[in-house]
């Protein structure tokens, strides 16, 4: 089977030495240097994103496509997916929404799977399945960070995915659910200290949520994104200063780049808490996930490239209907949520579960 993986930057790498055993994978960008560092496992094939024509004419001829690109390619790519005929797994972080591609997918007899990565992606599959088990969820919440283990002064952040896309998540109003009804928040609007496993992180609300603003009720849902303390101050600063507007982020991010951009080990942390009533009674389910750069992949780029490579593998049998479909249906479904789970552990990617008496604190 003949897989395209679209993207040859740190995420697109990982899936493609992810599938490399068991497809005849290329890998397609537009850099022939990014290119050549996924030559010794996979086929290089330069590709344009930015046209649309070009995604066609490129995905024509495979069985399936990953798109591993920055979120600003996401939406034509899925669209050139569904007119080429091809099934696809999407990693990006697209401001477009996907479902409105649903029936002209389902029509074209081709399976699109958005948000297939980390988070959103491995958040929405694990909030999936607590909803999947509660008989009503009231709140949902999901923690989520990729950071570096040595945050170095003055931002504290280490930069191991799209720049761009970064500042997307502290410009795009962040989507919620509180008293049951969809609102959007300034990201900005409060950020806070909180305890995940043995670190103490500063959080803000991320616009992560997406598709699980539909697919799933609760009284409460929000998506935190987290941060060592220090960076997120500084951040907001900037974007109150002017300098993420579009007109100035591209200069913006030649000057902070740099400062995001060392050598440290990185790591990354997602707790999904869900409470409710379960047996009758109020119970709170969760999820604690843990992984560390090795084996010369970046945790972030291990995280979100080999989810999308197991979604890959589910897509490929034949595993999904046709249309477009959010990552939490694969949660709800316990063999496909089972498998997901089991090949993340095998990839040495920790995942704890408990359940207990809910107290009802977020």
């Amino acid at each position: 089977m003949k897989v395209l993986v679209l993207g040859a930057g740190n995420v697109g790498r990982a899936i493609a030495w992810d599938l490399r055993d068991e497809f005849d994978v290329y890998v397609g960008d537009v850099s022939d240097e990014r290119l050549k560092a996924v030559s010794e496992f996979a086929t290089p094939l330069k590709v344009d994103a930015s046209s649309f024509d070009s995604l066609v004419e490129a995905m024509e001829g495979f069985d399936l496509v990953v798109g591993a690109l920055p979120g600003r390619f996401g939406y034509q790519s899925v669209k050139a997916a569904i007119k080429a005929g091809v099934d696809m797994v999407d990693v990006s972080f697209m401001p477009e929404n996907p479902l409105e591609l649903h029936n002209e997918a389902e029509n074209a007899q081709v399976t699109v799977v958005f948000d297939a990565g980390f988070a959103p992606g491995l958040s929405h599959i694990l909030l999936g399945r607590i909803w999947g088990e509660m008989e009503r969820l009231k709140e949902g919440y999901i923690y989520v960070g990729g950071l570096p283990k040595e945050p170095r002064p003055p931002l504290y952040y280490r930069i191991t995915w799209s720049p761009k896309d970064l500042i997307e998540e502290y410009t795009r109003p962040a989507r919620v659910i509180r008293d049951g009804g969809v609102t959007a928040i300034d990201p900005f609007e409060r950020i806070e200290k909180v305890s995940v496993g043995d670190f103490e992180f500063e959080a803000f609300v991320s616009d992560g949520l997406r598709s699980l603003l539909e697919s799933v009720k609760a009284e409460r849902l929000e998506e935190w994104t987290l941060r060592w303390p220090g960076h997120l101050e500084k951040m907001k600063v900037l974007r109150e200063l002017g300098f993420f507007k579009p007109e100035h982020v591209d200069k913006t991010l030649e000057v902070i780049t740099p400062l995001m951009t060392y050598e440290s080990p990185d790591f990354s942390i997602m707790q999904v808490v869900g409470r409710g009533t379960l047996d009758g009674e109020e119970k709170e389910i969760g999820y604690l996930l843990y992984d560390e750069e090795r084996d010369g992949f970046t945790s972030m780029a291990r995280v979100t490239g080999f989810t999308a490579a197991i979604i890959a593998r589910i897509v490929a049998e034949k595993g999904c209907t046709f249309g477009v479909i959010p990552p939490e249906i694969l949660g709800m479904r316990r063999d496909t949520f089972k498998r997901i789970v089991e090949e993340i552990t095998e990839r040495k990617i920790t995942l704890e579960r408990w359940e207990n008496a809910s107290s009802g604190d977020s």
